[in-house]
Order: C-alpha cells, then structure tokens, then sequence
C-alpha cells in the first residue's frame, strides 16, 4: 500500500487488470476491524473523496476500503477514454481482485458492498454473478441508476437506437456532458461543501459514448428481467426527483437531481427477494454528499439496516 492523495490514514493499491489497465484500491482502517469490511464502488464521472463516509465505517468497527474503477479518479491514465467501457461485466474483474485482497490477504469474513448510482447497478449485477460464491453479505445501494431518466420514447424506442449506434460506432460521443447543476449542488467553489478534483470528476460529468450507453441500457434490461442476488440488500433514494434542471436553484439541494427515483421503487424489487427500499427526504443524488442532517439520516439507516444482519 502507498500514501493517498487523501493523506492521513488512507492508503492506496494499484490492481493490475488485463491489458494495459488498472484499478484502485483505497484503504483505511478501523481501530479494531470487528465487524469487518465494507467496499465502496462509486458512480459514473466519479471517484471516492468522501472521507466522512470512510470515518463513519471505521468508527463502527469497519475496514473500509473503495474502489476507483478502471479509467476513473486515481486509475485514469493518459490516452484512456474516461469511464469508459462497453460492458459493465468489465468491472467484475476489479471488484473480485478487491475482494481477494480484503478476504484473502487482510483476512476479511464479513463484507458489505455499497455502490451509488452507477456503481449500485455494478454492484448489483456483480452480486448476482457471484451469488453462488460466498463472498458477500450484504449490498448498501445508494441512488442506484436502474432505468434510463428520460420520457418513454427516449427509453424505448431511443433505446433501440442507442444499441445501434452503440454497437458500430461505440466512441460516438452523444453529449459532451450531463450539465452544471448536479456538480455545482456539491462542490465548494459553488453550492456546495464538498472538495474534489475536478480533472476526475468534472462538474458537468464526461462525454457521455454510445458504447457506453449502450452497456448501460443492455445492464439495466437485465435488472428489469430480475436477479437473483440472495443477500440483504438496502436501496436508499431521495424522497424526490427534479429532473432537466437547467441551472441551480436552492430547490436542486434537496432532491435527486440526476435521476428518476420512482425508477429505483419499480425495479428495485428485481434485485433480489430481500431487497428494503427506504426513502431519504431531502437527499440529493448521492444522499451522502447532502445536508448534514440528511446524510446523517441516510447513514443511519445503513447502521440500523448492519445491525440486524
């Protein structure tokens, strides 16, 4: 492990992939780990800073660890096309050479696996691929992208198109970004409280490819058929969506800017058969990067949702 970017108790490990790719693992830990580990997956245009989140695991007896995933944050190289793939099973490989390093080497027998947003859709079909396993314990699913957020007909028959395009002309770039607000909601140079590199998560996201696209909606139509992820699983979401804002407005800091989270009530359910949706009014999109007392809320839940397992 080396020193990260961070500082202080966290550190860092390069997870060599196939090719010429790499992840990376973040690490801090608990003083004593007795419960376990907890593995952190973030979004898309993403990449793990949150450090409250890692003390507040680590204060409840927690190893935590995350994971930048191949061409995002830490693990972007020159000359990669930024978070970038065109199938999401691509990431398996780096989330199961972090768990042989949490189970294996630091000798893990209890983990929990939290993704947002992109990460939750990751995670959740990681965890359907590995159900037979034996190597989870929980999932913690925080504003999971289930459904495209968009009207009917971009998610129909715009569907269609998109594994098309996305098929033969995969580097398509289909918009330059997802625009301003969401970003300037959370960074302190605008609305927010919250510091981070901006040349890894840019305030109006990355170019979104149609090959990426098309993985997601071929992801998404998985989740729709149903999986069979047999551990507990918690989706937290905001109480509300304002979806096409154009520009801030302080109503964009207290709901789910990004995505549509009657999305997460419809098909969360398929995950698995023990699947508790609880909603978090006031949450922005990563209900823990909102309002102190609403992500104070959100990761409570997660506490009382651990206790019981």
């Amino acid at each position: 492990m080396n020193a990260d970017v961070l500082g202080g108790d966290y550190e860092t490990r390069t997870l060599p992939l196939g090719g010429d790719t790499t992840a990376t693992l973040v690490r801090r830990r608990a003083q004593p780990a007795v419960r376990g580990a907890v593995l952190y997956v973030h979004g898309f245009a993403d990449y793990f800073f949150q450090r409250h989140v890692a003390e507040h695991f680590t204060a409840r007896g927690f190893d935590f660890y995350a994971i930048d995933l191949r061409a995002y944050g830490r693990s972007l190289r020159p000359g990669q096309v930024a978070n970038y793939v065109t199938d999401l099973a691509e990431h398996f490989e780096e989330i199961d050479a972090a768990v042989r390093v949490i189970r294996e080497e630091d000798g893990h027998r209890h983990l929990v696996v939290s993704g947002h947003s992109t990460g939750g859709l990751i995670t959740s079909l990681w965890a359907h691929e590995r159900r037979s396993d034996d190597v989870l314990d929980a999932l913690v699913l925080n504003s999971p992208w289930l459904d495209l957020a968009e009207p009917w007909l971009l998610r129909t028959v715009g569907t269609a198109l998109i594994r098309g395009v996305g098929r033969f002309a995969p580097r398509l770039v289909l918009k330059p970004g997802m625009g301003p607000v969401y970003g300037e909601s959370i960074h302190r140079d605008h609305h927010g409280e919250w510091d981070f590199d901006t040349s890894w998560k840019p305030i109006e996201a990355f170019p979104i490819h149609a090959g990426w696209l098309r993985a997601i909606r071929r992801a998404h139509a998985q989740v729709h058929r149903g999986l069979d992820v047999r551990v507990p699983v918690l989706l937290l979401r905001s109480e509300r969506s304002l979806l096409h804002a154009k520009r801030w407005t302080p109503e964009t800091m207290t709901a789910d800017t990004v995505l549509d989270v009657e999305h997460m009530v419809r098909w969360g359910p398929r995950i698995g058969s023990r699947v508790t949706i609880v909603s978090v009014d006031g949450g922005m999109h990563d209900l823990f990067l909102s309002a102190e007392p609403v992500r104070r809320r959100a990761l409570a839940e997660v506490d009382e949702f651990l206790d019981q397992l």
